[in-house]
């Protein structure tokens, strides 16, 4: 029997078919492996100091508009509260990143917290003293023998060094977020952030003609608030992390304060995911105070350098006070631009 020969087909793939098929397989293996590998070794947890609101607008915009990913930064966002402290959380190893007074951060810095300063947002200290006109307190010398509302100690460092200075005998009082202590009388004067408690008393029925007000800006004793902080650790083991995390918060930044109503519709729903109570018309007063402090001094560019002056003065006030007992370097604290 004659056997049947059987010849096997070689098939030799064209080069237009070669293309195609090469550039099938990058897709599906992209699919798989991009962004999540891309991610993979840049995701930081970014600690910020409360709930969402208009305070974190430049972050929050930085993520929602893709600015991060083109960082090649994957960034969650763990935010703050009551009981929760983002200096403690770095310390923790629960956060790689947190936003932080400069004040707080120096005397955590003091406290054996590793702390280093990457990049200072904000320039103007938001925190002021509100009393109302008919309490007949005109000046800061008039408030010796008061009584001030704050909300713990964290916010007293500034007036502690104010009333230290002025020789004024002051006792603080815990206050409420509704301010009806102070409202009803029961408070000579109140601790308020600019953006924040202060729009709350005008919607709450106080005037601002009604009411003093005194900025520790104004008083020499300009400790900005909100500046980027991390361990000299995490620094040290990925100073590119760092710095892309800053440059990448300037652009939200940016972003946010060009398109405010954008903004705040993003703010608002963030924060109704959280469960937590927002207000269309103050979020926006927020935003734009947010911008009065950041962009300071008629600045048109963000800034993240922290000012030397700004630092030296509050080291000189937290020594003074004994808050801290330890001298503090300008170039071992601030690992961002400087000025």
């Amino acid at each position: 029997m004659q056997r049947e020969t059987r010849m096997k087909k070689h098939f030799i793939l064209s080069p237009r078919h070669s293309f195609y098929l090469s550039f099938l397989l990058l897709t599906v293996i992209a699919s798989f492996f991009g962004p999540s590998a891309a991610h993979a070794n840049e995701k930081v947890k970014l600690a910020l100091q409360w709930y969402p609101q208009a305070q974190f607008a430049g972050y929050y915009m930085a993520k929602e508009k893709g600015i991060f990913d083109r960082y090649n930064l994957y960034v969650e966002f763990i935010h703050g509260g009551a009981d929760t402290d983002s200096l403690i959380l770095l310390r923790e190893g629960k956060a790689d990143y947190g936003t932080a007074f400069l004040s707080t951060a120096m005397e955590q810095r003091c406290n054996g917290i590793a702390l280093v300063n990457i990049g200072q947002i904000v320039h103007r200290s938001a925190l002021m003293l509100i009393t109302r006109k008919d309490s007949g307190i005109k000046t800061i010398k008039d408030l010796d023998g008061a009584r001030v509302g704050t909300w713990g100690t964290k916010f007293q460092l500034q007036p502690t060094a104010l009333f230290y200075r002025e020789n004024l005998d002051v006792t603080f009082v815990r206050q409420s977020p509704s301010f009806e202590l102070f409202m009803r009388g029961g408070l000579d004067a109140a601790l308020a952030m600019w953006y924040n408690e202060y729009h709350r008393l005008i919607a709450y029925g106080l005037n601002p003609e009604e009411m003093t007000t005194f900025f520790f800006s104004d008083l020499d004793l300009n400790q900005p608030e909100d500046g980027i902080y991390c361990l000299e650790s995490t620094l040290a083991a990925s100073p590119e992390t760092a710095d892309a995390l800053v440059k990448a918060s300037v652009e939200g930044w940016e972003y946010a304060f060009a398109h405010p109503e954008e903004t705040v519709d993003t703010i608002l729903r963030i924060m109704k995911e959280a469960n937590i109570r927002a207000n269309r018309a103050h979020q926006a007063w927020m935003l734009a105070r947010m911008q009065n402090i950041i962009l300071a001094e008629g600045q048109t560019q963000l800034s993240t350098a922290l000012d030397q002056s700004d630092f030296e003065k509050t080291k000189k006030a937290l020594l003074t006070t004994g808050v801290i007992e330890n001298d503090i370097s300008y170039n071992d604290f601030h690992r961002g631009p400087t000025q």
